[in-house]
């Protein structure tokens, strides 16, 4: 069948256009593939022949700078140092055993440093770097970066390390930081993939520990470039992480230097306060030990040796230690009678060396008695018959409500591992703890801080010092972060009677500055500086009827650990308290003889800001004094010239 022309041109020109389209589209494909193989051949030629080459990229995590620690004057009492170390990533390293064969002919590395290193390659990811060796020498790095060809998958690095300057001064307060543990990452709900780094090293107590999230920052991100042999052949781009933010502490480095020192070799604490602001200016445990063996991996024998001492360095004692106050917390017991209005300060009792209660003798310490006593020759001369009589009257619920008021009983939110609360008892609690009513006797006991009483040297601080300014002072470790001021602890007014707190205050004072005052052998003898203050001495053995009709034995003739803890708590200068002060000494025997001279030493140290003079100590101590300061002169030449020789 014939077309006619029409149809036939027609038909010519839809292929025609079809043709074109078609073509167009061809073109444009064969132009997307040109562009396409220029971007493959020639923008991305390097990243290709990388791959080409077996070479890759990997992405690491940066280690965060660790914020440092300060103390109150700008002194750095927690550092970052440089580290030199070796490190390996398992998967780049191929024959892994191969390779650590190798490096230990290069490096000597300890057999046990060796085996944690092996179970840490095999416990991580395969492109997670794990230290085989740290702490290690430039000849060392110098040595494993001539041998990299021989080394697959390992890389010497260099990061940064904690340092504690002041070595056992500040071991109690600041810490100590080490490697992350698996209890520590079962702590933690979404744990940070920093901690995951093996040996990534955190606070395990102290601030260290308590301020952790603040002072670890946060990871950075580098890509890097590792060859077939799993050589990092260079970096490729890096994002830095964000430093830990910086602590400045309350506490004043010289005067706790000066503190650790004063206490040698006693196991005792020590605690100074600030009055008006509330900041711990120092925070004295000893015997103390060295964080900075921690940081470096601690021996067995030495942590053993910590372990094992009787006299317990590891423990903050200032916060974790708990003993009954003794005569210390007489001023509780004086203070709950005055504001109840049933003593006042002229009512007298009488002392004979004992009282009777419930058919019970409870015994004065002054065996001949004190006589005819009233509220100021009673907490001078610490007669406790005065203080059973008291407890009759007042009954232990105000008693020990006062003592709550004062600070007593109260776990502090200080940045300081297990911050213990102490015992401030009461009926409920006999009952609830021993399942026994409370007797009589319960509240004797505790009118002098026996019993069940328990209190920290911080809370024995915290109560000096709201007995000496009225104001319900807080505790304050932190003084700023990251240069911002934190809140204060001046607090507000305890609302006690202004004349009963006077009344205290002026029998604390005759402790010290009157001749029949159980610590006027301690007392300040400069003007503007004098102290007001209280001995305390508590039993940690039951004198038996039997031992007290033979004569009670001497603590110096007793075992160490059946001695009596010494005690003593002070603020100064008496007429515009500044400072106040707790000390006590473990199983020191009298706290006038062992607690007092300490708390005096202190307190002067501290008024004076460096070695007082001599005619602010009694005569006969200024010659101990004086060898005493040549001494720690000695040591703090050697200790600057040490910080020199490291620097």
């Amino acid at each position: 069948m014939r077309r006619n022309p029409k149809e036939t041109q027609d038909s010519v020109r839809k292929v025609t256009r079809r043709a074109l389209l078609l073509g167009g589209a061809q073109v444009a494909f064969v132009a997307a593939l040109g562009l396409r193989m220029r971007h493959l051949q020639v923008e991305q030629a390097d990243q290709f022949s990388l791959l080409a080459e077996e070479n890759r990229i990997n992405i690491r995590l940066i280690p965060p700078a660790r914020g440092q620690i300060f103390d109150r004057n700008g002194r750095v009492i927690a550092e970052n140092v440089p580290s030199y170390r070796i490190t390996m990533v398992r998967e780049d390293a191929g024959d892994v055993e191969l390779v650590l064969h190798r490096l230990a002919a290069l490096v000597d590395i300890p057999p046990e440093d060796m085996a944690r290193a092996r179970a840490e390659l095999d416990k991580v990811r395969g492109d997670t770097p794990v230290t085989i060796a740290d702490r290690v020498s430039w000849e060392v790095i110098s040595r494993v970066a001539v041998n990299g060809p021989a080394l697959p998958g390992i890389t010497p690095e260099v990061g940064l390390s904690r340092h504690y300057p002041n070595g056992l001064d500040f071991a109690h307060v600041v810490g100590r930081v080490g490697p992350v543990s698996d209890f520590d990452l079962s702590r933690i709900e979404d744990p940070d993939p920093l901690l995951r780094i093996p040996r990534f090293q955190i606070g395990k107590v102290g601030v260290e520990a308590e301020a952790e999230e603040v002072l670890r920052g946060t990871a950075g991100i580098k890509r890097v470039e590792v060859n077939a042999m799993g050589r990092v052949m260079r970096e490729l781009d890096r994002r830095e992480g964000r430093a830990g933010t910086d602590l400045q502490l309350t506490v004043n480095s010289e005067l706790q230097q000066y503190v650790q020192a004063r206490l040698g070799n006693e196991s005792a604490a020590v605690v100074v306060m600030d009055c008006d602001t509330g900041d711990l200016l120092t925070l004295a445990s000893s015997p103390s030990y060295d964080p900075n063996l921690f940081v470096r991996g601690i021996s067995v024998a030495d942590y053993t040796s910590l372990t094992e001492n009787t006299y317990r360095p590891l423990v903050p004692k200032t916060v974790q230690g708990l003993y009954p106050p003794g005569s210390t917390f007489k001023m509780v017991t004086a203070l709950a009678a005055l504001e109840a209005g049933i003593v006042t300060p002229q009512d007298t009792a009488y002392c004979p060396g004992h009282l009777e209660v419930s058919g019970r003798r409870f015994h004065c310490w002054k065996r001949a008695g004190h006589g005819t006593v009233d509220l100021q020759s009673s907490l001078a001369e610490s007669c406790d018959v005065y203080y059973y009589d008291l407890a009759l009257k007042v009954g232990i619920e105000k008693i020990t409500e006062m003592g709550k008021r004062l600070g007593l009983g109260v776990a502090f939110d200080v940045p300081m591992p297990s911050v213990k609360a102490g015992i401030l008892p009461t009926r409920a609690y006999k009952r609830e703890r021993f399942s026994q009513e409370w007797v009589v006797g319960d509240t004797v006991n505790a009118s002098i801080g026996q019993g069940f009483v328990l209190t920290s040297p911080l809370q024995l601080a915290v109560m000096t010092a709201r007995l000496a300014t009225g104001r319900a002072v807080l505790p304050r470790l932190i003084k700023s972060v990251d240069g911002v001021e934190q809140p204060s602890g001046h607090g507000e007014e305890l609302g006690l009677n202004p004349e009963n707190l006077r009344q205290i205050r002026r029998a604390m004072y005759a402790v010290t500055n009157n001749r029949t005052g159980t610590a006027y052998g301690s007392r300040i003898l400069a003007e503007g500086f004098r102290m007001s203050g209280k001995t305390g001495t508590s039993q940690v053995r039951n004198i038996t009827a039997e031992e007290r009709r033979r004569g009670i034995v001497r603590n110096e003739d007793l075992p160490w650990n059946r001695r009596d803890h010494a005690l003593f708590v002070n603020y100064a200068p008496h007429d515009a308290p500044k400072i106040a002060v707790s000390v006590v000494v473990e199983h020191g025997g009298g706290g006038s003889s062992a607690a007092a001279p300490i708390a005096r030493d202190v307190t002067l140290q501290a008024l004076f800001g460096d070695d007082p003079p001599l005619d602010a100590y009694p005569a006969k101590d200024r010659s101990r004094v004086q060898a005493q300061q040549e001494r720690f002169q000695r040591e703090r030449e050697a200790r600057k010239r040490e910080a020199q020789s490291r620097a």
